[in-house]
């Protein structure tokens, strides 16, 4: 079903994409600080499904045949098995905090996987006007300008991005927090921007050099950052240093000198 059509389409297809659901997030964006609480998180919900349906209806106009899993639909209809097959996997609005409070730090992330392997990704900021683009084997970009990860070789020079996470009880707080106090001695400083699919872009283009986030959405917020963090040449894998999943919830991303180091760091 894949082989009909160049990568490079299905590149150009979901930039296209991204680009008209990231006008609807512009649009959202700057209303946020207009509506009263209730109408904040009705907002979110309308903007995340809006550029979800115009997502996945763009695609599906070229690609008829291909599967979809988005963050809304899964919500909606339960898990969507991931299959060999082409795969559109896509997250409408990451970073809906921020999208709520007016923090510039929100994004569309379209990724495809083929043979479950994360082939063609776009991560799309409107607000700020940045574009992360990758194709499997064909390298990453940043408004089109090729990019790189960085070239730290010590924890202790290297900048970390992780997430908080959305479970506020007390264990799952107390681990996440024991586990940043631990790695703020080891490294340089830490950063929580947010947004799953920009911190992965950010270790791919070297503004971040290590990150790691646990218990986030789904396969939707890491399908098209993962592909354009290997083509800038990084590493994405598991905390614990094993293969990455992509259903697994848990990613850890850096250069290929940092891994072991911070897997160390780490011990998950």
């Amino acid at each position: 079903m894949a082989e009909n059509f160049s990568l490079e389409e299905f590149l150009a297809s979901a930039v296209d994409a991204a680009k008209k659901a990231g006008e609807i997030i512009r649009k959202g964006f700057y209303q946020t600080k207009h509506v009263e609480h209730k109408g904040q998180v009705d907002l979110v919900t309308e903007t995340d499904k809006a550029c979800e349906d115009l997502v996945f209806n763009h695609l599906k106009q070229h690609y008829p045949n291909h599967k979809f899993i988005g963050e809304e639909t899964t919500a909606a209809y339960g898990a969507t098995e991931l299959t060999d097959e082409p795969t559109w996997i896509v997250d409408p609005l990451d970073g809906t905090t921020n999208f709520v409070h007016g923090f510039p730090f929100v994004c569309v992330s379209i990724g495809l996987t083929i043979k479950k392997v994360p082939t063609v990704g776009v991560v799309y900021n409107p607000i700020m006007e940045i574009r992360f683009t990758g194709i499997h084997g064909k390298g990453a970009f940043l408004n089109g300008n090729p990019i790189k990860v960085s070239s730290k070789t010590e924890l202790v020079k290297s900048l970390l991005a992780t997430e908080a996470g959305t479970k506020r009880d007390k264990a799952t707080l107390d681990d996440s927090t024991n586990r940043i106090n631990n790695l703020l001695s080891k490294v340089r400083s830490l950063r929580m921007s947010g947004s799953c699919a920009l911190n992965l872009c950010g270790i791919a283009c070297g503004r971040l050099d290590l990150f790691y986030e646990l218990g986030f959405g789904g396969p939707w917020d890491v399908a098209g950052g993962a592909v354009i963090v290997r083509e800038a040449g990084g590493l994405v894998y598991d905390p614990s240093g094993k293969d990455f999943d992509i259903t697994s919830q848990r990613v850890a991303a850096s250069n290929p000198s940092l891994k072991d180091l911070f897997v160390e760091a780490l011990q998950l």
